[in-house]
């Protein structure tokens, strides 16, 4: 019947954001198989230093025309290990192998591994089983790199430190080669700021013209980081992206790259790994003309990177060229000084332009009372009072039909053997009393995406990770360690359902009345910043239904509007 529309409807709405909740899941476990699609070698292996076969960059260049070894060329079984030189700044901790001069460890000392440790979190690393590291090099036949072999450069000292003081720090790495061909690869770190400029200075003072192309690359194992909470946490992409003019954000992912090569000549963009929070990314100078690639090594590295065109420098001449790499948090404003759209890789969802305000909000708000629980608190307030008159207009209809129960109760025992009839007086009756049941379901339908965009903005954000509340909430993007939100969401729910008017089939009057325990069981393990904020909600909407319905009793002879 007409009457039960409302209940229906609702009970709909309960179970679409269940669903929802579930397809995160599903996105999540998609994302992050159990078991990496290619496993590591159980065997230790040496990095690829030890016996280079840059075959990814050999494509890239064969497909931008630079010049590389003939087919068939012997490849050198070994190599001279490189040293270690380590540079610490305010905001990084890098390690940097003299052979080839690749970013082999990268440390972040502001953000710690874990809540409550001292040891900063690992962003690069040269483990073989969790190996990503970031190389770059210039290939030529002549060297510094060719396709046997990796430069092994030198340099003036394996440990470098921004001083207190000082803005800038520059690591410089020399090669030669016995004909009069020198390169300075210069490493320049910036105080508070993940962006390292990676540049390169040919001298060539050999009788014959030098020719080369400069790539940088990605490699990483298709093992993700260790989840940091929660497994709902992880919904979130691990892979590879590359940005141009015409896509300014597409995803690479390990499974794609094993089904296929990108190859792809692109002017300016960026490529870049991404993984929960955090991103690494090569950016080649503005207006440069790249190939993009990717491939996966034997030793199961999924690669990918870019190639420049061909550099020349004729006899007694100099060239230089450089790329820049970003690696550190995704953080918005620093992704965008960093390169146009790198910003794209934080992934707010479906409900992508919600999530952007509900940030800036909270990032606003955040900078005055420096608590982003608060925060959150704050922005449900103010998003409450944005649809303050359309809730109080779905609430008056929600008390009209409450106090309608007694008629309607008297229609069904008047029209108890014809429905038909039923149904037709029910409708004169809400048109008569001006109400609307449909209505009612508005606070459940403006919940929702509100509910998906604040989700996405608490897991995506890496402002929230593990930011503290109060009390024993120490990290917002975690769940409740001792459930006391979760409880308290389901509490308000039920509180909130009691001033709705009750169904009338005592079927649909049971399932309402699970639905907070449903949804405290469901939403027990999500982050504790999303219970506060449904609570807050909850709470919000509670107080003004009460407010609402008690203005009403005050008035009985007005008809609702």
């Amino acid at each position: 019947m007409f009457e039960n529309i409302l209940d229906y409807l609702r009970i709909a709405l309960y179970a679409l954001l269940i669903l929802l909740c579930y397809l995160l899941f599903q996105a999540w476990d998609k994302d992050h198989p159990r078991l990496p699609a290619v496993g590591t070698p159980a065997a230790a292996v040496e990095r690829s230093g030890s016996s280079y076969v840059p075959s990814a960059v050999n494509a890239g260049a064969e497909a931008a025309g630079a010049p590389i070894a003939q087919p068939g060329a012997p490849v050198v079984p070994a190599q001279e290990k490189g040293q270690i030189i380590n540079v610490q700044t305010d905001v990084l901790n890098v390690s940097i192998d003299t052979r080839g001069g690749d970013i082999v460890r990268v440390s972040l000392p502001k953000y710690p591994e874990s809540l409550g440790s001292r040891q900063p979190i690992m962003l690069l690393n040269d483990d073989p089983k969790t190996e990503y590291v970031a190389e770059s090099g210039l290939l030529s036949k002549q060297g510094p790199d060719t396709s046997q072999a990796q430069a092994l450069y030198k340099t003036a000292q394996t440990e470098y430190s921004l001083q207190p003081g000082q803005n800038e720090l520059t690591v410089k790495l020399d090669w030669q080669d016995s004909n009069g061909l020198k390169v300075t690869k210069n490493f320049t770190f910036t105080r508070n700021s993940y962006e390292i400029n990676v540049g390169y200075d040919i001298n060539n003072q050999s009788s014959q013209p030098w020719e080369g192309s400069l790539y940088t690359q990605l490699l990483r194992t298709n093992n993700p980081p260790p989840n940091h909470g929660g497994f709902i946490n992880l919904a979130t992409y691990f892979g590879a992206a590359v940005s141009s003019p015409k896509a300014p954000f597409t995803k690479i992912s390990f499974k794609d790259m094993e089904k296929t090569n990108l190859n792809q000549t692109v002017k300016d963009g960026w490529a870049a790994m991404i993984q929960h929070y955090f991103i690494s990314s090569w950016i080649p100078a503005k207006t440069a003309v790249s190939n993009y690639y990717t491939r996966v090594t034997s030793n199961s590295l999924y690669t990918v990177g870019m190639i420049g065109e061909p550099l020349k420098a004729a006899p007694g001449a100099s060239v230089t060229t450089g790329a820049k790499l970003y690696v550190g948090p995704a953080i918005a404003d620093l992704l965008e000084k960093a390169a146009p759209s790198l910003k794209l890789t934080i992934d707010y969802g479906w409900f992508w332009f919600i999530s952007g305000i509900i940030f800036w909000m909270m990032q606003k708000i955040y900078d005055v009372i420096g608590n982003w629980g608060w925060s959150i608190v704050l922005v449900t307030v103010i998003i409450k009072l944005l649809f303050y008159q359309l809730s109080a207009k779905s609430f008056r209809s929600m008390a009209a039909m409450k106090k309608l129960q007694p008629k309607i109760e008297m229609l069904k025992e008047r029209y108890a053997d014809d429905k038909q009839k039923m149904t037709q007086a029910t409708l004169e009756l809400y048109r008569q009393e001006k109400v609307n049941p449909m209505s009612g379901c508005l606070p459940i339908l403006i919940q929702i995406p509100v509910f998906i965009a604040l989700y996405w903005v608490l897991v995506e954000s890496v402002q929230l990770r593990q930011a503290p509340f109060i009390f024993w909430i120490h990290d917002l993007s975690q769940q409740d360690p001792y459930y006391v939100l979760p409880l308290l969401m389901g509490v308000s729910m039920f509180i909130q359902q009691r001033l709705n008017p009750p169904p009338p089939d005592p079927l649909q009057a049971k399932i309402m009345m699970l639905m907070p325990v449903i949804f405290t069981v469901m939403f027990a393990n999500f982050p504790a910043g999303l219970m506060l904020y449904w609570f807050v909600n909850n709470t919000l909407s509670f107080l003004q239904q009460w407010y609402v319905m008690r203005k009403l009793e005050n008035e009985p002879n007005v008809k609702k509007k």
